[in-house]
């Protein structure tokens, strides 16, 4: 059953909501909400009655009920001081007081024939959403707007690629279908993925139009599509500016189908949110010089907006990498990332980026329980955060847990192995397979971290460890002096007082592994 409103129909069963001929971009939770309000539309529904119906009665901030209401409202092209379909009730509650028409739900469209590949092989799904980006199509009649209709197809796969919770399909691969006539499906089951970004790009004279559409071929079904007309002054500003807003509407349908989300407040500035975009640049480029690059820039958008959640977060989680790392005083870096974490979580409890940066610091303030529980909220709200998930595994390592910080840390490596924290996570592995006394593959592991990344400190004390222990002395000599050179304060009492190793028997095998090689 349908429910019909204005030139709106919300399908339940399809989870979809339509304005018209065009799909409208709902997250889940707001999918869920206005749902709940219009099929309780004869009452007024209270705080309580959306936490029970919509978050299983867990408790939320009134910061994010308020967002979520908000959201349902312009889904539906309402707004707190028009209230024409969702009116607050004073010191009561919410009710939808629009007229509805129930109807039958439309059918879904006819799924189509099953083609075989050329190989006759089909690639299984990966466990996370895993999209292609087709070549747009250049509808110009112009060869030499191939290189427009190209840039738009590879900016897009760049900017899905850096979101790090998706599996997107190399260029190279979604390429080889430029020029040709194929079925989605056909797309989907030779490159294992379940959703097909797919476009157009026509140009007449300086302006352009470019089209867009998410599928989800499993289905059949359209997620979203979207037109967009714009003067062709500066080339590259619209590539820019188109691959922006394909990505941003795209990133909220793949959560809406795959029921999942990776909530963050926005901020109230675009000046503080160019502020965390540069921030998250020097972030990842995992050096000491840039955390403090990025530190600056946080501290910098949380002056403007200082219930800024992600900014809050990611302040908080670079301070404990730093201070992980040996650039910077343990202590200090717990007092302000504390502090920096728990004001993310009271700006928005449903940021995985806040519970992250909490799980930094009860870690390494050995905490550990809570350090886990944080991990696994963070986790829980994105499952496919790879860095949740890596440092997830480094906290089940410090706890003992070396299989399952082995398991994490590899799975952070299948969400994102082109993650400039890729070799952060080898490093985490090769620490668990320490502790679980396998040295040759520590030492395989901890190479390949420095492989990627020559400088990454955690990887160099691993490998110094793992290959004294394993009789490895010129190994282990040559890993010591590099260690030096990367973290000139280690000593055998930095790595006891700062490294907190849960259980005794590990933190003393680890010490007798620095002190074969050489290390005092």
């Amino acid at each position: 059953m349908a429910f019909q409103f204005e030139d709106f129909v919300l399908d339940p069963e399809r989870r979809e909501l339509w304005r018209a001929d065009m799909l409208v971009a709902l997250e889940p939770q707001v999918f869920d909400l206005l749902l709940y309000l219009i099929g309780n539309r004869e009452r007024v529904v209270t705080r309580d009655n959306m936490l029970d119906a919509v978050w299983n009665g867990r408790v939320v901030s009134e910061s994010t009920l308020t967002s979520r209401i908000n959201s349902a409202r312009r889904a539906v092209g309402d707004t707190g001081e028009e209230q024409r379909l969702i009116r607050t009730v004073a010191r009561k509650g919410v009710r939808f007081v629009g007229e509805v028409t129930e109807r039958s739900s439309a059918a879904p469209p006819p799924a189509a024939g099953k083609p075989s590949d050329a190989t006759g092989a089909e690639l299984p799904l990966p466990d996370r959403p895993a999209i292609a980006v087709l070549p747009f199509t250049n509808m110009s009649g112009e060869a030499e707007q191939d290189y427009f209709s190209d840039g738009i197809s590879e900016d897009i796969i760049t900017a899905l690629s850096k979101l790090r919770w998706f599996f997107v399909i190399a260029r190279n691969s979604s390429f080889i279908y430029k020029g040709r006539t194929v079925h989605l499906r056909q797309v989907a089951e030779e490159l294992g993925v379940r959703y097909v970004v797919e476009g157009s790009v026509r140009k007449d004279g300086d302006r352009v139009r470019i089209t867009a559409q998410l599928n989800d071929v499993a289905t059949g079904s359209h997620l979203w599509a979207e037109r967009y007309d714009r003067e062709l002054a500066d080339v590259f500003a619209v590539q820019d500016e188109i691959t922006e807003a394909i990505v941003a509407a795209i990133e909220p349908q793949l959560y809406a189908a795959e029921n999942f989300r990776a909530q963050r407040k926005p901020p109230d500035s675009m000046d503080a949110w160019d502020l965390l975009m540069r921030a998250l640049s020097h972030y990842w480029r995992v050096t000491r010089q840039d955390h403090v690059v990025a530190q600056a820039l946080l501290e910098k958008a949380i002056a403007l907006d200082p219930n800024y959640g992600k900014a809050l977060g990611l302040l908080g989680t670079s301070y404990m990498f730093a201070a992980h790392m040996g650039w910077m005083e343990m202590a200090a870096a717990i007092s302000v990332a504390e502090r920096a974490a728990r004001a993310a979580i009271r700006a928005d409890d449903e940021d995985a980026w806040a519970h992250n940066a909490l799980g930094h610091v009860h870690l390494f303030a050995r905490r550990f329980d809570d350090s886990l529980a944080e991990f696994e909220t963070a986790l829980r709200l994105n499952p496919n955060f790879a860095l949740a998930q890596g440092y997830y595994g480094l906290a089940l390592g410090y706890c003992g847990r070396w299989r399952d910080a082995d398991a994490a840390a590899r799975r952070a490596i299948r969400l994102s192995p082109r993650d400039p924290y890729a070799p952060v996570y080898f490093g985490i592995a090769a620490y668990a397979r320490f502790l679980g006394g396998d040295y040759e593959e520590a030492i395989r592991l901890a190479q390949e971290a420095l492989r990627q990344r020559s400088d990454f400190v955690g990887a160099h004390r691993v490998l110094t460890a793992a290959a004294a222990m394993a009789g490895h002395g010129t190994i282990a000599s040559v890993a010591l002096k590099e260690l030096r050179r990367a973290q000139p304060n280690v000593s055998l009492a930095w790595i006891a007082e700062f490294m907190p190793i849960r259980l005794a028997p590990d933190r003393e095998r680890y010490l007798e592994g620095f002190r074969r090689a050489g290390l005092t």
